[in-house]
């Protein structure tokens, strides 16, 4: 049954993205473990003010310059992923030059099939990743996602692993690929080992980085280098981290507030 979200509920976006989720799971898209996965990193985004962050920002920029210098460029792509952002994946590969490929945990030939057909339905001319196609193997990695396309993921330079992907990310950068995460948790280890990690609800952040492509696809190679030389992944951590601290501290102090004007104390 489809609820009809208020507009001018005040977490009507949140509301949207979670039926576009159940909808994602009833087309066999999004596995049900996705469900629970999106309610964690929910919890990250309140603390982040559910708004993308400067350090965001910065990152989206390095991860953007990051593809475009790219040799072989694969964008990883779940259930949740297709999901809420499949139409932004597909132009973002179509900018960057970048292949598409499916990679689940909960893998089954069904939603495989499901995830291929809806990135074509919005545009995909190649999807790769499903069923046989997926033949190679990353070293070291037990679970479903370890099997990968012997031209996709398997050969890439870099891989974009849109939402959290702990054990993969970390095989990845093992055989020497710069792994971009877009992971709402930064103390994650999927944010803590990809070379760089975007702290933001991937719905936000998909449509930044197909913005961001736009404003720099026809820069040089020189000047990509330098927006990506000046970019700091564990120092860019540590600020997203100190925004949620600091964040913290203001709403204990809001709520001490409230306390006192009740003639509470604590």
């Amino acid at each position: 049954m489809k609820i009809e979200i208020p507009k001018d509920h005040p977490r009507a976006e949140s509301l949207r993205l979670r039926e576009k989720l159940i909808e994602g799971f009833e087309a066999g898209i999004v596995a049900r473990a996705g469900l629970i996965a999106h309610g964690r990193g929910e919890a990250f985004d309140y603390l982040l003010g559910e708004k993308t962050t400067p350090c965001a920002k910065e990152a989206i920029k390095a991860a953007v310059a990051t593809l475009l210098i790219a040799k072989r460029p694969v964008i990883s792509v779940n259930g949740n992923t297709a999901a809420l952002t499949a139409n932004h994946i597909v132009a973002l590969a179509e900018m960057t030059n970048a292949k598409i490929e499916v990679n689940l945990f909960y893998r089954t030939a069904e939603r495989e099939e499901a995830i291929k057909k809806l990135l074509e339905k919005v545009g995909a001319k190649k999807v790769l990743g499903v069923r046989k196609d997926a033949s190679a193997c990353i070293p070291e990695l037990g679970s479903e996602r370890r099997r990968v396309n012997p031209q996709g993921i398997l050969v890439a330079d870099v891989v974009l692993v849109p939402l959290e992907d702990g054990d993969r990310t970390e095989a990845l950068v093992k055989m020497g690929k710069k792994v971009i995460a877009i992971d709402l948790n930064p103390f994650s280890r999927t944010a803590q080992k990809a070379t760089i990690t975007i702290v933001d609800n991937v719905s936000r952040a998909m449509p930044l980085l197909v913005q961001v492509a736009r404003e720099l696809r026809n820069e040089t190679p020189e000047k990509l280098q330098q927006v990506i030389q000046k970019f700091d992944n564990a120092q860019n951590l540590g600020e997203s981290i100190n925004l949620i601290k600091e964040r913290l501290s203001q709403l204990a102090v809001k709520g001490r507030f409230l306390d006192l004007q009740k003639g509470e104390t604590k």
